[in-house]
């Protein structure tokens, strides 16, 4: 039988760590955008580029959210990130424990999806006053949804027939639904400019989805 010495283990580690690409840096303007949404950039950021590994990022969008639980405020950011091959969805938020002596904790997911298997990008656009709505202004708010059917549910209930006096057992019938991610951007609470970039990340990601 041959032996397998350390001074060959060591020279075939390091071929398989040179030969992995490197990660690149984030650009500069997402590291901004994750920077000011204050939630755990430095973990935030490391998680993003090492689920971008060596691709440059073409657009991105970057989203805080707080949301209120009883008396506990929870916070959570997402961050998606368009290559020229894929999708890259991040997302953060805590996991507060209240019992004393538990230290609080936060989780970070990564999704990669490939841009071929993004099925849509819808944008809903909320306008009040519609009756004085201003040609080219698209309304103040907007709920941008992705689906790329990464997570299904199926809702069942008994099925019916026409007949109202009719007792019998007709089985179940449901519906098979996408949890799809969506983001609320509203003008009158992040900005005027967070809108725009939403809008234009949008625009962005549907010219992409399919290629």
């Amino acid at each position: 039988m041959g032996s397998t010495s350390p001074h060959g283990a060591a020279s075939h580690s390091a071929s398989s760590q040179s030969a992995a690409a490197p990660l690149i840096p984030l650009p500069v303007d997402l590291t901004r955008a994750i920077e000011q949404a204050g939630y755990y950039p430095a973990l935030v950021a490391d998680v993003v580029q090492a689920a971008l590994g060596s691709e440059e990022v073409v657009s991105h969008l970057v989203h805080q959210e707080t949301t209120f639980d009883h008396d506990v405020v929870r916070r959570h950011i997402t961050v998606l990130a368009l290559t020229g091959t894929r999708l890259v969805i991040a997302h953060a938020d805590d996991h507060t424990d209240e019992r004393a002596g538990h230290e609080d904790v936060a989780t970070a997911t990564t999704e990669s999806v490939p841009l071929s298997a993004v099925r849509g990008v819808m944008i809903t656009h909320v306008v009040a006053r519609p009756q004085e709505y201003q040609p080219g202004s698209l309304g103040r708010e907007i709920t941008l949804t992705l689906g790329w059917g990464a997570v299904s549910r199926i809702d069942l209930m008994p099925a019916t027939c026409a007949d109202p006096d009719c007792d019998a057992d007709h089985g179940y019938e449901g519906s098979v639904a996408s949890d799809d991610i969506s983001l609320r951007i509203s003008a009158d609470a992040e900005g005027e400019a967070a809108l725009q970039h939403a809008l234009g990340f949008a625009r962005e990601l549907s010219a992409s989805i399919g290629s």
